[in-house]
């Protein structure tokens, strides 16, 4: 991936939300102006243009910086390393309890360096937790259980740019890990489902207890019950996820990643019959709780991240994932950092892994960046258009609905040429 500010890059095919299109588009002077476009199949190494930027909706590290500890992020930075690497950057935070207040004062100065049109490339901020019921990767000192008052705080970080929240559906369970902390004063999942959702945060699921999983399923549907009776202020899409497959109850292996899991995978996946996975029996197929986040995406009613690092997650199960959910419903999430740390934790690599490991083996985070993940949804044969939705057109319409990507001119977007080689127009 390279970068283009100021030459002129055209191109007879065009990728947007609506599909693939044939018609002269000319990136000139900062815009990208398409013209008269008909709708046409992408020939196989023709090049074409796009209006948007992959964007990084859930990663831990750019660069040398590290987003564990926001007091320590220097956010210019991050928005550089953005546009060097041609991407829209959501930093994904995590947060202790006795730093909550240092947080909102974080986010009041997001706000205003946003308002004053600085950080272009870093458009909203995230946070991983605290309402946890498995924490897995995830520091266990960012898990906690707030109060009602912790939570007003929380969601009153939404209009100053937090876009979602990584909370458990089943917290609130007596299977959770947090259930010691709870008492008859902690709010509903309801009542936080609401207040989130009325400030525009959006509740990203993820980290389920492995206990009951019919119950996690169940408190999913609480989640989209609440969300979609909640009023919102935006126009995108109101419940995400954390990773599809990861730390959740399954009835698969989704993932091989040593060299001994490796020689049983071809085993496995054969005997999973990948091909008659459906939406209907997918509960008896994959388990309950996966089986309702891809209802959920397919309907439209969840946007669903999903790593395409071959690690998280096994090539063969993402891409079916993919084809039954719909490409227009899920994004590509790398879950990287870029240093050896986070929250504090020295990290490790294994043998023959891109992933980083905290001690006892847990995975931490991923590596690869965003155009590695790209080129490994192309060699697994998935469309460009569909590439597209996966790694930029359904986080714009999640998180951005307010960017038209079907206007005259744009100022932001990206060349492909035949070799397929991806070169950002900022």
């Amino acid at each position: 991936m390279s970068n283009s500010l100021a030459s002129t890059w055209s191109a007879n095919a065009w990728i947007d939300p609506r599909g693939t299109f044939s018609g002269p588009v000319q990136h000139k002077d900062g815009l990208i102006t398409p013209g008269s476009l008909t709708a046409a199949p992408l020939g196989e190494n023709e090049p074409y243009l796009v209006p948007s930027l992959p964007v990084e909706v859930h990663c831990h590290g750019l660069g040398s910086v590290d987003f564990s500890n926001f007091a320590e992020i220097d956010l210019f930075e991050v928005d550089k390393h953005a546009a060097s690497e041609g991407l829209l950057c959501i930093p994904t935070l995590y947060l202790r309890q006795e730093r909550l207040d240092g947080f909102v004062e974080f986010m009041r100065g997001f706000a205003a360096l946003k308002a004053d049109g600085k950080l272009p490339f870093v458009p909203a901020i995230a946070l991983e937790g605290p309402l946890v019921a498995s924490f897995g990767g995830t520091p266990a000192s960012s898990v906690w259980a707030p109060s009602k008052e912790e939570w007003e705080k929380l969601a009153g970080c939404g209009p100053l740019g937090l876009v979602y929240i990584m909370l458990s559906p089943d917290a609130l369970q007596s299977s959770s890990y947090l259930a010691a902390q709870f008492t008859p004063d902690h709010p509903s999942l309801e009542w936080i489902v609401t207040r989130l959702v009325e400030n525009g945060v959006r509740p990203a699921l993820g980290h389920f207890a492995k206990e009951d999983p019919q119950l996690g399923a169940d408190c999913i549907d609480e989640v989209l019950a609440a969300a979609e009776a909640a009023e919102c202020p935006h126009d995108g899409v109101r419940v995400v996820t954390d990773h599809l497959f990861n730390e959740m109850p399954l009835l698969i292996k989704h993932a091989f990643r040593t060299s001994k899991a490796r020689a049983n995978r071809d085993a496995l996946l054969a005997g999973y019959d990948l091909p008659s996975w459906n939406l209907a029996d997918l509960h008896e197929q994959v388990g309950p709780v996966p089986a309702a986040i891809m209802r959920g995406a397919h309907a439209g009613r969840i946007a669903a991240c999903l790593n395409f690092d071959g690690e998280h997650v096994d090539f063969a199960i993402a891409k079916r994932a993919i084809e039954i959910v719909g490409p227009q419903n899920m994004m590509l999430m790398t879950d990287r950092s870029d240093v050896a740390r986070l929250a504090g934790q020295d990290l490790h690599q294994e043998p023959g892994s891109d992933l980083w490991y905290q001690e006892q083996g847990v995975v931490a985070a991923g590596t690869q960046p965003i155009d590695q993940q790209i080129a490994n949804v192309r060699a697994l044969g998935v469309p460009e258009a569909d590439i597209w939705h996966l790694v930029s057109f359904t986080a714009y319409r999640t998180f951005f609905p307010e960017l038209d990507l079907a206007a005259d001119r744009f100022g932001k977007g990206c060349h492909v040429d035949s070799e397929r080689q991806r070169r950002a127009l900022i």
